[in-house]
């Protein structure tokens, strides 16, 4: 093969590499562009009733946070659904998730639709809301505050495990998952527990209009179904999403044409076995996001079997 044919060749492989390349510069170009055009302004979806989902355990999310923030601004969202699923949380995520919602509330109307269960802190995120609906069946409720902390004090007793402890102070790290709790230490704990509930039950009070026995008859722990709370002023009606959407149309003006469009924060979840893989890795990369030994304050409730007809 003469050196003019080598040269020809290699000019057409070089050809088809910067084919290749510019193809794929054009095919990145229009992905970045799909995925930037939604995030201006509300996207392409025009006016809108926007639907945030607030499913299992609550804990405090910066991606959450800034979804509800943005909601306050955009004037594509002309009104907010609160779809709860949860059994609440941590206080401190329940606390954020609230004043969220209440920013938003102080700009646009904002509704909540109880699904099974929204109890303690999804109680909390609820009345948030200008107007509450859930099923005659939802659990709902467990008003109040709990922290709960391990103590293996006594099976290191049995097996002949000393723990030495040098502290700043008696109170320090207490409760302690390796020794009995003292006096102190159980009153110290319950004097935050009292300061994050009486803070709870203050908004429970504004928020519903409650006060003197009727406040204290909903804020005593116990769960309620929805058609209970409806009785007791904890909700408004009962029904589901389509109910709280004649809500916003008869009391608040919300054009009964705009589409309800869900507004996430987080990736949508993979399939086995690809989501255990995911867990696997999470949890020797990132072991805090699985295992939460340290002691803090819930707004939580622990269903217990048969809640769910089992």
């Amino acid at each position: 093969m003469t050196a003019t044919a080598d040269m020809i060749l290699e000019k057409r492989k070089a050809r088809r590499r910067l084919t290749f390349w510019r193809v794929l510069a054009i095919v990145a170009v229009v992905i970045a562009i799909i995925a930037i055009l939604p995030s201006f302004s509300g996207g392409m979806a025009g006016p809108h009733i926007a639907r945030v989902s607030i499913n299992g355990v609550i804990f405090h999310d910066v991606d959450r946070e800034k979804l509800i923030n943005d909601l306050v601004d955009d004037d594509q969202v002309k009104a907010v659904v609160v779809a709860i699923d949860s059994p609440g949380g941590t206080l401190v995520g329940s606390e954020a998730l609230y004043d969220g919602l209440r920013k938003v509330a102080d700009k646009k109307p904002v509704v909540a639709v109880m699904s099974e269960l929204a109890a303690s802190g999804g109680y909390m995120t609820a009345i948030a809301a200008d107007h509450i609906v859930a099923r005659r069946n939802t659990l709902t409720g467990s008003i109040g505050v709990i922290m709960e902390a391990p103590n293996f004090a006594g099976l290191l007793e049995m097996v002949g495990v000393d723990v030495t402890r040098i502290k700043s102070a008696p109170l320090k790290a207490e409760p302690s998952p390796t020794t009995r709790p003292s006096p102190a230490a159980i009153a110290a704990t319950q004097d935050l527990i009292d300061d994050g509930f009486e803070w709870f039950k203050g908004l429970v009070a504004e928020r519903r209009d409650l006060s003197g026995n009727a406040l204290d008859r909903v804020t005593d722990g116990r769960v309620f179904s929805g058609n209970l709370a409806l009785e007791l002023g904890l909700i408004d009606a009962l029904g589901d999403e389509q109910t709280a959407l004649d809500w916003l149309q008869e009391e608040r003006e919300i054009d009964a044409d705009l589409k309800v469009l869900d507004r996430k924060w987080t990736k949508e979840a993979k399939q086995w076995p690809w989501s255990m893989l995911e867990d696997v890795s999470v949890a020797f990369s990132q072991p805090e996001r699985i295992i939460r030994v340290s002691p803090r304050l819930y707004a939580v409730w622990n269903a217990p079997i048969g809640a769910y007809g089992r």
